[in-house]
């Protein structure tokens, strides 16, 4: 099968899977830019903020970014259609992989000391300095907030009715994955507070705020392992890929989103509960080792 025909024809299953990358222009553009810059401005400030972008944080955004491309351009989207267990990792990705390592980046600074000049002067610095904005912007970083927003997406986008019509129009299945991105961007700035960013409740309440997500996906993941049918009529209808039937499809997909994104909610969760557990003199003499280091 000729590589165009294997890229851009949806209606069949990928012939060879490492042959099966594709090059969306748009995203790969804005990678590439987002990269840029935040390389850019990460070195300047570095400079003087050698403290809170450190070379982790410069390497954890740059996975973020790689993990994007993966989820956009891998053989995992040319599978998307044919099995579910694919798609679910791919939203995975866009969920509970690309967001955390991106705020970890701490990108806030770099990426507004990476632009160009004359973009600060206009229209970014005044369009940030509105009321407005930063209105917005600390609403959608609020913990509740933040919470509804992806879980509701997480949801929402999962019922059956709305499912299929991401089938039907890529528009609205690009649309799906922005959704899930932002608002789980979002997620994860409550969780991590990047800095300069500040938080908003006391960080042993960012513990029921993982646990309680984490029961939302369980409750998910267990519908779609449990159900005993297929929720999904379009994975009936693909053509077979794998010797797994579409409901055995639906259970390895449900399996798969519970064990992986509940690792990606407790993990810090239990970091966190063993940080507050510590005695204060144990963490006072960790943060002075840490700040000799660093100096």
């Amino acid at each position: 099968m000729p590589l165009e025909r294997l890229i851009l024809d949806a209606s069949e299953p990928p012939v060879n899977l490492l042959a099966a990358w594709s090059f969306p222009v748009i995203p790969f553009v804005g990678l590439a830019l987002a990269q840029v810059v935040y390389l850019r401005g990460w070195s300047v400030a570095r400079r003087t903020r050698p403290r809170e972008l450190r070379p982790w944080r410069a390497a954890c955004f740059l996975a973020g970014i790689l993990s994007l491309w993966i989820a956009v351009a891998s053989p995992i989207e040319a599978l998307d259609d044919f099995l579910l267990a694919a798609h679910m990792i791919q939203h995975f990705i866009l969920m509970s992989i690309a967001p955390p390592l991106l705020v970890l980046g701490s990108p806030t600074v770099p990426m507004l000391r990476g632009l160009p000049r004359f973009l600060i002067r206009f229209p970014a610095g005044p369009l940030l300095r509105t009321r407005w904005i930063r209105s917005v912007l600390r609403f959608v970083t609020h913990p509740v907030a933040a919470w509804l927003a992806m879980n509701i997406a997480y949801l929402g986008w999962h019922v059956p009715a709305l499912f299929e019509l991401t089938f039907r129009s890529e528009r609205i299945h690009d649309f799906e994955h922005l959704c899930f991105f932002l608002t789980s961007l979002g997620f994860w700035w409550v969780v991590l507070t990047p800095w300069p960013a500040h938080a908003r409740w006391p960080r042993w309440a960012t513990i029921p705020y993982l646990l309680s997500a984490d029961v939302v996906n369980t409750v998910l993941s267990a519908t779609l392992a449990f159900s005993g049918k297929v929720l999904y009529p379009s994975y009936v209808a693909a053509p077979r890929i794998s010797t797994l039937t579409p409901l055995k499809d639906q259970v390895a997909a449900g399996a798969e989103m519970w064990v992986l994104n509940s690792i990606v909610f407790l993990i810090p969760a239990v970091v966190l509960t063993m940080k507050l557990l510590t005695p204060k003199a144990l963490r006072s003499a960790s943060d002075q080792t840490g700040t000799r280091t660093v100096a």
